[in-house]
């Protein structure tokens, strides 16, 4: 079992299935037995050692492209095995890039709804992917030539809380035990809504993973995932109470979430990193509000102004704090975008004249769009 940070899904964070940080299990083959072989021992452990009720399984297989035939052993196996199976495209053919080792892959889902299940995997989103086999077969070169392996392995992985959520019959991964001590913690500091309590406890819980690795921080790499973390879990934190801080997450909780991801770290360190960062956008979100404040009808912006703006090592994630309020304030106009640079590290402001629309301005704190509508649901 290892520990897994997933940036690819920040914005599906708050549904039902989806994590940052999450522990996968996993196997590997190399060599020593095919991928029917794996298929079947999967299907063993998940129906006869867990109990997962074999009609909550659906498999989907590769149906084959034009270089690549379907995958006729996973789909007979299955068949074998009385599973349904559903033959897809690209969703079923894992690489890790553009060029190297790849191959067909075949999934297992699990029916998550009410009722007996329904469609297939591709046609109902009730199917939630549970475990994945990959069939490591080709290496692709950079002309897309595929040259089969001396060598053929399998590669599988299952989220921990994905099974739990299955197993222990919870309508999402943040009902499961493993989340309990989180949920129920924050239900009483802060009672946030079922969207705001989900992405904070994600958002935390990875928060104190990522420093328990030693990442701290920044505007580059690792660093500005938790960095984008913490600033969106602390804009949902504080829209409803600015008084609120990290500093009240109570330490077994810290330390239970270091212990269950096998880290060292001592708590107090993950604290001061909270800490620092809470500090820092705070000051920030307070130099923002000024320029704000500032602006009125027909004023234009100045050097001063955009002063406050943010250094563009990357690109903001649009919050609309109070861009409708601003654009009302400024008035309409046209021109072309402007980003000055700032302190690093400090994603403040982002400024757009938009040709034919008022300005718009963004707050970085690292909350999408569709984060900020999970949090508020």
């Amino acid at each position: 079992m290892q520990r897994c940070l997933r940036t690819t899904d920040l914005d599906e964070v708050g549904d039902d299935r989806h994590l940052t940080v999450f522990q996968m299990l996993g196997s590997w083959s190399l060599g020593d037995y095919d991928g029917p072989q794996s298929l079947r021992w999967g299907w063993e452990l998940l129906t006869d050692g867990l109990g997962i009720g074999r009609n909550r399984l659906h498999a989907t297989v590769f149906g084959g492209d034009d270089q690549v035939g379907p995958d006729l052993a996973s789909w007979q196996t299955w068949s074998e095995l009385g599973v349904p199976v559903e033959p897809l495209g690209p969703d079923n053919w894992w690489s890790n890039g553009p060029t190297g080792p790849c191959g067909p892959d075949s999934e297992l889902f699990a029916w998550t709804g009410d009722g007996p299940p329904q469609g297939t995997p591709d046609t109902d989103g009730r199917w939630m992917e549970l475990w994945n086999h990959v069939s490591m077969s080709y290496r692709r070169h950079d002309d897309r030539r595929l040259e089969p392996l001396p060598r053929r392995s399998v590669d599988t992985g299952m989220g921990l809380e994905r099974l739990l959520m299955v197993v222990q019959h919870q309508p999402s991964v943040f009902g499961c035990d493993l989340f309990r001590p989180w949920t129920t913690a924050l239900s009483g500091l802060w009672q946030p809504d079922q969207g705001s309590l989900r992405l904070l406890t994600d958002h935390l819980r990875s928060s104190i993973v990522i420093i328990g690795d030693g990442v701290i921080p920044s505007n580059t790499g690792r660093g500005y995932v938790l960095r984008r973390l913490l600033r969106c879990a602390l804009t949902v934190l504080w829209r409803p109470d600015r008084t609120r801080t990290l500093d009240e997450l109570p330490t077994p909780l810290v330390e239970q979430t270091l212990a269950q991801f096998g880290q060292r770290e001592k708590q107090g360190v993950i604290r001061e990193v909270l800490r620092g960062e809470e500090r820092r956008f705070a000051d920030l979100l307070t130099r923002g509000r000024k320029l704000l404040d500032q602006l009125g009808p027909g004023r234009p912006l100045t050097e001063a102004d955009l002063r406050y703006s943010a250094s563009d090592a990357r690109p903001p994630a649009r919050t609309g704090h109070r861009a409708d309020e601003l654009a009302a304030r400024c008035g309409r106009g046209g021109g072309a975008q402007r980003r000055e640079r700032g302190a690093p590290g400090d994603d403040l402001v982002y400024q757009r004249v938009q040709p034919g629309g008022g300005l718009v301005a963004w707050l970085e704190d690292g909350c999408s769009s569709r984060t900020r509508s999970a949090a508020t649901a």
